[in-house]
């Protein structure tokens, strides 16, 4: 896609963002909202940046350390 993108002319990107914007417009709902359900990213943790605790919180496991 890179490769492709990066043969493009100005004037051809300008009508692909264009386009690209108009198919992500109709994915939304008839009331304008997003694709996203109502509860995503409703989860917290109240702990920064979970990705670096993964190892961590998988050992822990079901509350129990392994």
């Amino acid at each position: 896609m890179h490769r492709l993108v990066d043969r493009l002319t100005p004037d051809q990107l300008h009508e692909v963002r264009a386009h690209t914007l108009r198919l992500v417009h109709s994915g939304e709902g008839e009331s304008g909202q997003e694709w996203t359900p109502s509860w995503f990213g409703s989860v917290t943790t109240g702990q920064d940046d979970i990705a670096e605790r993964a190892e961590e919180i998988l050992r822990q496991g079901d509350g129990r350390e392994v």
